[in-house]
């Protein structure tokens, strides 16, 4: 897999720090698929994401939003070893972070048939939609004309 160094680029950048966190995180998010997910869009505001927790009971799972980011972890208590003749459905603990766009907000969670279903919405502030804007100027019964020639 591809590297990049971002180093060159941090001296000559302002507020971008960000930007770069977010492309090494993508590179290292390359490197472990457990859970399987699924990201989907479902409307023009509204989006889900899917995580196959198959083994896992809803109490051994955790979402937590914080600013732009939401974690999902899972945790397997330690039980009395079990002799698996093939073991096919992994239980490992996991943590996954996905980073979200501004105003994007964790509306819910919910746990079904081993998929953990996390609803997610766009909501931008009244403030910062766009407004028509009305404009004013002078009716058009004020315009005199001055002088008037014939070419």
């Amino acid at each position: 897999m591809r590297t990049y160094d971002f180093s060159p680029l941090w001296r000559s950048t302002i507020g971008f720090d960000r930007l770069f966190d977010l492309a090494e995180a993508a590179q290292r998010a390359g490197e472990d698929n457990y859970p399987p997910y699924t990201i989907e869009r479902l409307a023009e505001d509204r989006y889900q994401i899917s995580l196959a927790v198959a083994g896992f009971q809803p109490e051994e799972i955790s979402v937590t939003a914080e600013q732009n980011v939401v974690t999902i972890e899972g945790n397997k208590p330690d039980k009395v070893e079990r002799e698996f003749l093939y073991r096919g459905i992994s239980t490992r603990s996991f943590k996954r972070q996905y980073s979200l766009a501004d105003h994007v907000q964790v509306k819910g969670a919910i746990f079904d048939n081993g998929l953990l279903r996390i609803e997610l919405v766009r909501e931008i502030p009244e403030a910062m939609k766009p407004r028509r804007i009305a404009i004013s100027g002078t009716p058009a019964g004020n315009v005199q004309q001055i002088e008037a020639r014939a070419a």
